[in-house]
């Protein structure tokens, strides 16, 4: 790798780690928000209560002089205080409230921008295989078939040259959108290299694997002329990277048949 390459890997790392660490502050920071609001809820609990108390004896001194009484217009006085200072905490409470539901938007907007790319909507390279993994280790617990499918878009760079980047993004997002329509909602998409992907697929065998993106590239081919696919069934005992190895093979071998 050279030094530039080393240098943009190095930036986006970091880049990564700082939104890491801005989001775990923000979720801290709303925490914080929420216990000051549930205590200045208390706060004006009790000054209402105290002031309450303290109409409550000012009543009782006036009914006993049958006049009012010094005292018991400190105790008014005090009430009114008392009631403003409640009404002053709640507001306050709520506007800690607010600024905590806030706090809470930002970091998941942050969360998202760490898991999904952000050009396809799908899941970015580390946050899928970490996600892929998971499925396997649930395909061997529950003994369930598991199907991964590599999709190459074919002739972006030809697209990115003779019609520039804007096309070939828009290229890579009807593909994305494309694997969508035909695999279930939970079903995990990744974007795996600059014109990849890879979908796994848990509870399907490879005929039905087969069947919904053979579908996708008929589809595909029709109107955009791209997109090879290569399926891989998982066997027992196999890693993830061996498993993606075998589905990147089969899509070469279906291309070179192309």
């Amino acid at each position: 790798m050279d030094q530039g390459a080393t240098s943009v890997t190095e930036s986006s790392v970091s880049a990564q780690v700082a939104a890491i660490a801005d989001m775990e502050d923000r979720d801290r920071t709303a925490v914080d928000r929420d216990r000051t609001a549930e205590a200045l809820d208390l706060t004006a609990e009790n000054r209402d209560l105290r002031s309450e108390d303290r109409d409550a004896r000012a009543e009782a001194r006036d009914e006993r002089e049958g006049t009012v009484d010094v005292e018991a217009a400190s105790d008014r006085a005090g009430a009114r205080r008392d009631r403003k200072g409640a009404a002053a905490d709640r507001r306050q409470a709520e506007a800690d409230r607010d600024a905590a539901d806030v706090d809470r938007r930002l970091s998941a907007v942050h969360r998202a921008s760490l898991l999904q790319d952000e050009l396809t909507g799908v899941y970015r390279r580390e946050a899928g295989i970490t996600e892929l993994e998971r499925e396997i280790v649930t395909a061997g617990r529950t003994e369930q078939p598991f199907v991964l499918a590599f999709v190459d878009v074919d002739g972006l760079k030809a697209v990115n040259d003779a019609e520039g980047h804007r096309a070939g993004d828009l290229l890579l997002r009807r593909v994305a959108d494309a694997i969508r329509e035909v695999v279930r909602q939970d079903d995990v998409i990744l974007r795996y290299g600059g014109d990849e992907f890879i979908c796994g697929l848990l509870g399907i065998d490879l005929a039905e694997a087969t069947s919904r993106f053979e579908s996708m590239s008929e589809d595909l081919h029709s109107t955009l002329g791209v997109a090879t696919v290569g399926l891989a069934e998982l066997k027992p005992g196999e890693e993830l990277a061996e498993l993606i190895d075998r589905a990147d093979a089969r899509m070469y071998d279906r291309k070179a048949s192309h």
